[in-house]
């Protein structure tokens, strides 16, 4: 069993906090599934006002559903599809307010009314996507973006 200390103070400190702790989770494990599973739950735990928190690996030219926390999810996006595709096509993360507002939006969930995506890059090349969700709009902003980039870029040397 894990427990971690995880700052409730400013967003730095919680993603300095995170960051630690999920290079304590995933130190030494060389599955990737069991990774992303464990990466999944610490930012479900952790990060205030999600409602979905996980995973989409490219598999053969679209991104298939991986390990998450959350309602049941979309299992294939297209790339350029949604904010998921978006991201993955563009190599670019995505920090959408309202996600109403995406042009050809999703909704595998409609409580969502925010979302942050982020590329996962493997030796240059695109593994696969990070993707929060949450029920407030305008929930993610420019910090959290750079620290899940930040989870996004450790995560992708223990993907196997």
């Amino acid at each position: 069993m894990y427990q971690f200390d995880i700052a409730a103070g400013s967003k730095a400190e919680l993603y300095r906090d995170l960051h630690a702790a999920l290079d304590a989770l995933t130190a030494g494990e060389r599955d990737g599934i069991a990774n992303m599973a464990n990466a999944a739950a610490l930012l479900w735990e952790y990060l205030p006002h999600l409602n979905w928190a996980g995973f989409y690996r490219l598999v053969e030219g679209e991104l298939v559903l991986g390990p998450f926390q959350g309602k049941a999810a979309c299992i294939r996006i297209p790339l350029g599809k949604g904010v998921c595709g978006t991201a993955a096509e563009r190599r670019e993360t995505q920090v959408v307010a309202d996600v109403h507002a995406f042009p050809g939006h999703i909704a595998c969930d409609a409580a969502s009314r925010s979302e942050l995506v982020v590329p996962i890059m493997r030796g240059g090349a695109l593994f696969g996507v990070l993707d929060l969700d949450s029920p407030d709009p305008g929930r993610f902003d420019a910090e959290d973006a750079r620290g899940c980039e930040a989870l996004a870029a450790m995560l992708s040397e223990r993907l196997g």
